[in-house]
């Protein structure tokens, strides 16, 4: 470390002025302070500082030109004439002088090293958002920074920076004469700050997606924005931190913003903690959440909760949890700080990777749980608290680990099954970057041709090096079905079981088992019976799959000549030509949501045409409905602030929510209008109530076609997913060129039952009269006007309920790509007129439990 400097007399000529530090402590660089005022140098040019001391002295000869009421701030003027500002801390000008004790006078003669100020770090770290504190030249536009320190400083000793007179030949700072003249903060003057309440919209409160939506609105509109709970307050960039605020649904929080850009910020931050996500609920991603293991069953069975359904006969792996121990300490504090930085950048460009491999790969959920790592990797908390320790002499590995420890203790305290689940996310980026420092390998487990792993918890990372192609299972110990890997393995289709306990471990490896996850159990000591029955359930499933998939080229027709068209549910080119290697005939439902979703701003027209052109050329002929944007309600999109509602499934969704962004809607039309041929391109309308809506949007697509020069005009047509669209069908079918039942929706709003809700999975059934009635009542106002009907919903996939479908009148089914093939050889056993008689007498049946134990009697599988 450079010893401290002294300065020439006074009045002699300095090429350059050398500036000892403050305080000590570790360098930080100006872009990464979380105040855009400093960061963007509207202040001036400078450095900042993590303090490790609480002396703040004076870094060279001069004057004390101005000190802050508050005593957190103080200005020397040096004998070359710069402006040397030292500002303690982020927002500390709120304390008004709390925790603080000023050293000095206004128009005093400082020496370097002279003391300024001292301050109570314990008081001040706990009332604002950062310790930050800031070295600046406020007459930056007359003098520049030459020279500039990185890593650890000591106090008086170290050179921080060296400063001279500008020349005309440097760059000019990144900012204006006016804001250099407007961002006297620190000093006391005003700067934008808003504050308002907010009520947490997310069930379960602030676990981890919530954490990171909120986390995502600050950081996108910069400036300094913190939550504040329970008497706590944290910054908004930290994932954990606003984890660790123990918020539930229904809690009132204050959001505080600071800036240039207060308002937008405060109003992001706001919509983020109002608006419920789509995963967010009684349920993420489908699945219930976890319940406790209800451990060892009769027989030897061990009782598991569903996370992916399936059923699976293979030999266990035990995968132990693998600790890594933090490597040696190298005795050097830069080296320490060098250690550190650089295993954090080398986990985060293998989160990077792997976010990007999912992008190409279009695995929507497998994408966003890199992204929840990589907020988390970054979370501000954890990084400052490690290079905080590594500072006062804790080597790096153990820094970060002892860092991650406090976070998880955080997480476990709050009771939350939601949190808990993230620990375990936590700890798998401690173990990657424990190797990164270490620059070791985890060992690659040895797999068996058909393996189950078996696990207390599995790490993400853990599961993706996996050999994929010999996995037929999963069960863990601990864990949930809103797990990281639970999702996953629902995802790429592995059956799973969670939450059993440690009874799971008394099951040695390599023990040959049958993993029926349908019925949430592992059969560990399975008979010859029950392995020989496994296996033939599985064989006869795979030949049934198969032989349909051998004559998928055929067309859907039923033995008395009735033809009904398959076609595919899709959301990306990639699936479009997956669709096509299946058998569809077309695509019945293009989801678009996926080009709005995690998106600041939404996709242009050029952006969405090419998507949408993509998946045309893709289909080789075959046509394609695409359904306009179906957002609100329990889809929210970033950049549609919508506000929160009591009854968002009532509220704001489907076309109505292109009805309140009508240039949103109007992008979306321009762009479908341009698909080539448009014979084969037709738009569907979500969540349509009435023909007024329908009017509405046709007679927006005319006008808009004529604006375009166009004579052609595409298919228009309506999602039926609301009891009155069914029962006003024929007025509907009057003015739309085909109908098409959402029969997920349909069966939610016909029975008042919310599909995301885990206590009514059993009795939400499509197959309920009620809704089939419904159906019926579709294709009968269809008919009158010559129209067709189709379904796009879960039920056209359910090959219980087809034959009633089709004995309804329905003639088209979409369905999932890899139900093609089956769906198409079950139409060609049965008899339309059959399935018409038999339809009628199930409708009168009372329960949907009726209809489908009569259906499968009826039409047994071949």
């Amino acid at each position: 470390m450079d010893r401290m400097l002294r300065w020439p007399e006074s009045g002699a000529k300095l090429a350059e002025l050398p500036l000892t530090s403050p305080l000590s402590g570790i360098v930080v660089p100006l872009e990464d302070v979380p105040d855009p005022v400093f960061s963007t140098r509207m202040m001036g040019d400078g450095l900042a500082i993590e303090p490790l001391s609480n002396r703040v002295l004076s870094p060279c000869d001069g004057v004390v030109t101005h000190r802050h009421r508050a005593g957190h701030a103080v200005t020397i003027t040096a004998e070359n004439g710069a402006e040397v500002l030292i500002h303690v801390g982020i927002d500390t000008v709120h304390l008004e002088g709390r925790g603080f004790t000023s050293h000095v006078q206004e128009g005093a003669r400082v020496s370097a090293g002279d003391l300024l100020i001292t301050f109570d770090v314990d008081e001040v770290a706990r009332a604002v958002p950062s310790l930050l504190t800031l070295m600046l030249i406020a007459n930056s536009d007359e003098y520049a920074i030459s020279w500039r320190q990185s890593g650890a400083v000591d106090a008086g000793k170290s050179r921080l920076i060296n400063v001279r007179r500008r020349d005309p030949k440097d760059a000019p700072l990144t900012r204006t004469s006016g804001e250099v003249a407007a961002t006297r903060h620190a000093t006391g003057a005003a700067v934008a700050e808003k504050q308002t309440e907010a009520v947490v919209a997310h069930h379960g409160g602030l676990h981890a997606r919530p954490a990171a939506l909120v986390q995502a609105a600050a950081r996108r509109f910069g400036g300094e924005v913190t939550v504040t709970f329970g008497g706590r307050t944290v910054n908004a960039r930290s994932v954990v931190a606003l984890m660790g605020l123990g918020t539930k649904e229904g809690d009132r929080v204050t959001v505080h913003a600071r800036g240039p850009s207060a308002d937008t910020a405060l109003a992001g931050v706001v919509a983020a903690l109002q608006t419920a996500d789509a995963k967010d609920g009684h349920k993420e991603n489908g699945v219930p959440a976890p319940t406790p293991s209800r451990g060892r069953l009769p027989g030897g069975a061990i009782e598991g909760v569903c996370a992916s359904p399936g059923l699976a006969v293979g030999q266990v792996v035990r995968l132990g949890s693998v600790d890594v121990e933090p490597p040696p300490a190298l005795g050097n504090l830069d080296a320490e700080f060098e250690r550190l930085a650089n295993a954090l950048a080398t986990v985060r460009a293998e989160v990077a990777a792997a976010i990007r491999d999912a992008e190409a790969r279009h695995a929507r959920q497998e994408h966003d749980m890199f992204v929840a790592h990589q907020a988390l990797l970054d979370d501000p908390e954890i990084v400052a608290n490690t290079e905080r320790a590594v500072g006062t002499g804790v080597s790096a590995g153990l820094a970060y680990r002892n860092a991650v420890n406090a976070e998880c203790g955080v997480l476990s305290r709050l009771g939350n099954p939601l949190l808990a689940e993230r620990i375990t996310d936590l700890r798998d980026l401690e173990r990657r970057v424990l190797l990164a420092m270490s620059g070791e390998a985890l060992p690659e487990p040895e797999l068996f041709e058909q393996s189950i792993i078996v696990a207390d918890d599995l790490a993400l990372s853990e599961f993706t090096r996996l050999d994929k192609s010999r996995i037929v299972g999963l069960c863990t110990a601990k864990g949930g079905a809103t797990s990281h890997v639970a999702i996953l393995a629902r995802a790429i289709g592995v059956p799973g079981l969670v939450a059993m306990g440690p009874t799971l471990f008394s099951v040695a490896h390599g023990t040959e088992v049958v993993l029926d996850a349908n019925a949430g159990r592992l059969e560990t000591t399975p008979s010859a019976n029950q392995l020989a029955a496994a296996r033939k359930a599985m064989s006869d499933r795979a030949a049934r799959h198969a032989e349909a998939l051998a004559k998928v080229g055929l067309p859907a027709v039923t033995r008395d000549g009735h033809r009904i068209e398959v076609a595919a549910n899709i959301a990306t080119e990639s699936d479009a030509r997956e669709s096509v290697q299946q058998g569809a005939d077309g695509v019945g439902l293009l989801r678009t949501e996926l080009l709005f979703v995690d998106r600041e701003d939404p996709p242009t027209q050029g952006e969405q045409l090419a998507a949408y052109q993509a998946v045309i050329n893709a289909l080789d002929g075959r046509s394609a409905i695409i359904r306009t944007l179906d957002a609100g309600g329990d889809k929210p999109l970033p950049f549609l602030p919508f506000p929160k509602e009591d009854n968002p499934a009532l509220g704001l969704r489907g076309i109505r929510s292109g009805f309140a962004e009508p240039e949103l809607l109007d992008t979306q039309l321009r762009a479908l209008l341009g698909v080539k041929p448009l014979s084969a391109c037709k738009i569907m309308l979500p969540m349509v109530s009435d023909a007024e809506e329908l009017l509405f949007v046709r007679k927006r697509l005319d006008t808009l076609a004529s604006e375009m020069g166009l004579t052609e005009r595409p298919s228009l047509g309506v999602m039926v997913e609301v009891p009155s669209a069914a029962l006003l069908a024929d007025q509907l079918a009057r003015h739309a060129d085909f109908l098409s039942l959402g029969t997920n929706d349909l069966t939610q709003y016909t029975l008042a039952m919310d599909r995301c809700h885990p206590g009514f999975a059993e009795k939400l059934d499509g197959l309920h009269p009620a809704v089939l009635r419904l159906i019926a009542k579709t294709v009968e106002g269809a008919t009158r006007h010559g129209k067709w009907v189709g379904i796009c919903g879960a039920l056209a996939s359910d090959l219980d309920a087809l034959p009633i479908l089709v004995g309804l009148g329905v003639t088209e089914l979409s369905v999932s790509a890899g139900v093609v093939a089956e769906v198409k050889a079950k139409v060609r056993t049965l008899e339309y007129e059959a399935c018409r008689r038999q339809t009628a007498i199930l409708m009168n049946l009372t329960s949907a439990k009726e209809i489908r134990a009569r259906a499968r009697a009826l039409w047994p599988d071949a």
